[in-house]
């Protein structure tokens, strides 16, 4: 099966509310392979590998993120790269 690989940029209140460990959970939960990061900007980074519909289910959850984030805004670029597991990166 065919899959997209796509950088994101997460801009908001989204450090110290769990947003990875949620993201995580989330690309997991789809079958979505890759990492996220947090960037030393205050802003988070991912890299996510997985069918169309996979990743785009997950960039609706990340629009919106866990319950104590604010997300403000996402950037989405296509990328390439391929990923066997997800995996939480240190910060950036």
């Amino acid at each position: 099966m065919a899959t997209v690989v796509r950088n994101l940029n997460i801009f908001g209140q989204v450090q110290g509310v769990g947003f990875r460990y949620h993201f995580s959970e989330q690309a997991q939960r789809l079958g979505i392979t890759g990492w996220v990061r947090n960037r030393r900007g205050g802003s988070v980074e991912a890299m996510i590998e997985g069918t169309p519909e996979a990743v785009e289910a997950l960039l609706a959850w990340t629009r919106l993120g866990p319950p104590a984030a604010r997300v403000e805004r996402v950037e989405v670029s296509a990328a390439e790269g391929a990923f066997a597991a997800f995996e939480l990166r240190p910060t950036q």
